[in-house]
This record gives structure tokens, sequence and C-alpha cells, in this order.
């Protein structure tokens, strides 16, 4: 193996070129430009960003699965994203089979656990509430407390069935009692999402907060709803979590337009979604919002800075000496390129993300 690597040449977000020197997988030196040497040398002429590791707060990654299920280094490194975590496709039964599967992939792999103990083995895990075992949960966590970050609770018409807002009361009482924030997914109704966001406090995570059916965060004046601005003023933490049905552009613009902005961009990706789209990556997710006219270094916050600050891991979005190296090298190409939302409405952006390589947990990888 080699000892001494350096990335010659590669722009940091602030707009300044650097050499990083990475030694034994270590952050060694941030160099000047061109200067740096070592016993491999890669240089990007100034043509490549590196970024600390990207950071999907939102995937499913649990082959097992179907259709919410796949291969952790597929959704992971392999597309320039160095930490995935998974949002609840196990509960407390299948949390250990989850961990064993993660055992032998390069990414680093975190999990919110899902608060009814089946998981998604089906996917109206909240009908029936004694699936919502506090005792089991309980087990998890103790057992894989270093893995699982959160709790998740998909609360919407087809997972909760006749039980309405209940399986989000019974989440409220679990996340008391382990000190665990919950991530919830917000979709149809019922419950109406004016129940939801009642429910939710610092921390916590709305998922899918840009989704574009009927019970949204925004009412028919197209104005965020007054419960949404007390949530976020409360500390309640927006992410993405595209997914196949959960993205809309219009709604994506609404937001924009009222600063509504976003905390974390993940992707809700799975097999199903990465082969056919509309998701793929998450380049192309992070291409959507440059297109909505974000700032580069905004957009990439949200993959990196925030994401490791929700997590309590501040090194995972950090460049910093004396780290472990987890840092993804990507491009912005001027090309035309077609986006799709979940509505099945397009875009065409005039540029995109390319990812060229990782760094994860020290070793080098081309993408």
């Amino acid at each position: 193996m080699t000892d001494t690597l350096v990335l010659r040449n590669v722009k940091m977000l602030e707009g300044k070129a650097a050499d990083i020197i990475l030694e034994n997988g270590m952050i060694k030196e941030i160099a000047r430009p061109g200067t740096a040497t070592g016993d491999k040398i890669i240089d990007y002429d100034q043509k490549v960003f590196v970024s600390s590791g990207w950071i999907d707060m939102h995937v499913h990654a649990f082959p097992e699965f179907d259709p919410y299920g796949d291969e952790v280094d597929e959704i992971g490194y392999k597309t320039g994203v160095t930490t995935v975590i998974d949002a609840g496709s196990t509960g407390a039964d299948r949390i250990t089979d989850l961990v064993r599967s993660c055992e032998n992939s390069k990414t680093n792999v975190f999990a919110f656990l899902n608060i009814s103990r089946i998981g998604l083995k089906r996917v109206d895990e909240l009908s029936d509430i004694s699936w919502l075992d506090e005792g089991e949960l309980m087990k998890a966590i103790s057992k894989y407390g270093d893995f699982v970050v959160g709790l998740k609770a998909r609360i919407s018409k087809s997972v909760v069935g006749p039980n309405g807002v209940e399986p989000l009361k019974i989440a409220r009482k679990f996340s008391a009692e382990t000190g665990l924030p919950l991530m919830v997914h917000i979709g149809s109704g019922p419950p109406s999402i004016k129940e939801v966001l009642q429910l939710l406090e610092e921390k916590d995570i709305i998922t899918h907060f840009l989704n574009g059916k009927a019970n949204n965060l925004f009412d028919e004046r197209e104005e965020p709803l007054p419960e949404l601005r007390k949530a976020i003023e409360r500390g309640v933490h927006l992410d993405v979590g595209h997914g196949t049905a959960s993205f809309s552009f219009k709604t994506a613009e609404m937001a924009k337009k009222r600063g509504i902005g976003f905390n974390t961009i993940s992707t809700d990706i799975y097999r199903k979604n990465r082969e056919n789209g509309p998701v793929f990556n998450m380049a192309n997710v992070l291409t959507k919002f440059l297109y909505l006219g974000y700032p580069l270094k905004e957009v990439i916050d949200a993959v990196t800075v925030n994401a490791a600050a929700w997590l309590n891991k501040p090194e995972l979005g950090r460049i910093s000496v004396g780290d472990i190296a987890n840092l993804t090298l990507f491009s912005i190409e001027n090309e035309p390129t077609l986006l799709l939302d979940s509505e099945g409405e397009k875009r065409m952006a005039e540029k995109r993300v390319v990812v060229k390589g990782v760094v994860i947990n020290g070793e080098f990888i081309e993408c």
C-alpha cells in the first residue's frame, strides 16, 4: 500500500485550491496548491472539488427487504457517499441482521430503528399497534447503541392504517424514554400533517418535506403552514428524502420562494429508484438543488457539515489535519442534463454534479 497520497490541486468549497496529503489513512497536511510531494500524486489541475465525505441521512440498505432494500456499497461509496444512515428498514426483529449485513461494507453505516418491531417486512408496519413493542425496542437499543442514531416512524395513511396519529404518540414516548430523536416520514393523510407537526420536538427530523402530495406543508396560497414555522422555531430538522414519491420541483420552488430551507439533502435511495430513477444517486439529487438556484456550498453543506452536526459526529463533516480521511471528490460539468422529480415533471439543467472519487476511512477509490 502507498503510505503517502497527495490529492494535488483540488478546489475547496471556499474557492481556494490546495494539496491534501494523506498518510496511513489520516489527513497529514493541507498544503499550498502544487507544492506537496508523496509516494503517489493525483493532480486534479484545479478542475475537481473536494469536500468531506458525503453523508446520506435517508437510505434503505437492508438488501433482503423488497421493494425498500439495496446493497450498502451500491448506494454508498460507489456513488460518492461515504456514510449512510438506514432509515428504519429494520425494527427490533431484524436489526441484528442489518448490522451483520453491513459488517463487510466499506461504507460507514448507522441506522434509525423502526418503531415497529417488524420494520419494512411489510409496508403497513404501523397498522397493528402490538408491533410497537417497547421491550424489544429497548433491548435493540441497549445492544446496538453505537449503531442506532434515532427512531423512525412512517406516519402516512398507507402505513398507519386505521391508527391515525397514535403510532407517533407512542414514538414520542419511546423517544422520551431512550433519548433518541425521531425521523418522521410524512405523506398522504390521515393523519393530518398539522397533527404530526404538533408532536415534533427539537432535533426530530421531518423527511420528505418537499413532497407534492395533498397533505403537504404548504396551504392553498402556497404559504408554509403556521405549524411548520413553529416546528422550525422549536428546532425541528428538515430533510429532503427524495425517494420515488416524495420530491416535487413545484413544492421545492414554493419552499425556496418562502424562505423554507433544507437542513439536509438525502436520497431515500433503494434498488428500484437507483436503477430506474427518479433518484439514481446522490449526485443527481444534488444537481436538482443547483438547478433550483441554491449555491454550491449550501448544497454540499447539507450532505456534510449539517448532517455531521445532527449526528454529533463533527469529524465526518470537516477536512481537518489529524482526522481519518473521509472525502468526496467531484466536479461540476457544464452539460445539459434532464432531471425528473417524483411527480413525473421534467426539467433541463445546464450543469450537473459528477463524482470522481472518494477517500473512505483513508482508502482512495476512484469512481
